[in-house]
């Protein structure tokens, strides 16, 4: 099990958490001031920056090669392209941006559920590809792309009929492996799933969000174990990131507390 080593300050919901450059990255949905920037060794809050022109900011991600995140705009459809100097670029995705992920050759990968598709730009942009993904992937919320080329995509919301872990196959016609099934609480069952992390030998990390827990899987989606429990987290975990280096997990938890939706991120030995 995970130990918990630090809690960020608590505040609006946390929409992402990254690193990039030495710091952390918190999202929250606001006019300006977006994101936090803390320092990774004190968790000092250092910095706040506004990202223009925003409606509702859903996910974000970060690439070192290219030294910037990636922020998803649901409301208007767009990828915004912070980089570590403060410049802010967007491209237009033409469909809701519900995931985001940076692959081997540092492209962004873009998890667009209306249309059951990912769709793959360069880091300014340019549209490279569209993958539809099979009929019965039927809402996915999250892809991440292994270094094989397979991916590995959450697919589940609300009241959907099915709540698993898929991996697809690289031109995104197959599922080849999927691990759980109809939305529950036991151990191998999932009740709302929203990011997952992957590290470096394809172990994958799961927030399930409902079930206020991550579940670790194999490299072919079996069963591991709990990595954070219900009894570590104040609410559910909406967004993750794994920093391989230092074998961290920092989870983004939100929660709603007398019709307010409130929100921090926790960081978790792994």
């Amino acid at each position: 099990m995970g130990q918990l080593v630090h809690t960020l300050l608590e505040g609006e919901p946390v929409w992402g958490v990254t690193l990039l450059a030495g710091e952390i990255y918190l999202l929250r949905r606001e006019e300006r001031d977006q994101v936090e920037v803390y320092d990774v060794i004190t968790y000092r809050l250092q910095r706040r920056l506004t990202v223009p022109d925003t409606c509702e900011l859903t996910v974000m991600t970060s690439c070192e090669h290219n030294r910037c995140m990636y922020i998803g705009d649901c409301g208007r459809d767009y990828v915004h392209r912070l980089d570590v100097q403060g410049a802010v670029t967007r491209w237009a995705v033409s469909d809701t941006t519900r995931g985001l992920s940076v692959n081997a050759a540092h492209n962004v990968l873009v998890t667009c559920p209306d249309v059951r598709k990912i769709k793959e730009f360069s880091s300014h942009g340019d549209l490279l590809r569209e993958l539809t993904l099979p009929d019965d992937v039927i809402n996915p919320r999250h892809a991440i792309q292994t270094r094989s080329g397979q991916l590995i995509v959450c697919d589940s919301v609300g009241d959907d009929p099915v709540h698993r872990v898929c991996m697809i196959s690289a031109d995104g016609r197959h599922i080849v492996h999927s691990h759980s099934g109809q939305p529950g609480s036991d151990t191998d069952q999932y009740d709302m799933l929203l990011h997952l992390a992957v590290d470096d030998n394809e172990f994958v990390f799961v927030a399930d969000f409902e079930n206020r827990r991550v579940t670790l899987l194999s490299p072919t989606l079996e069963y591991v174990r709990q990595v954070v429990s219900r009894d570590q987290l104040k609410g559910g975990p909406w967004r993750l990131y794994l920093d391989t280096r230092q074998r961290l997990l920092y989870v983004a938890v939100n929660e709603r507390e007398e019709g307010e939706w409130r929100g921090h991120a926790s960081v978790f030995s792994v």
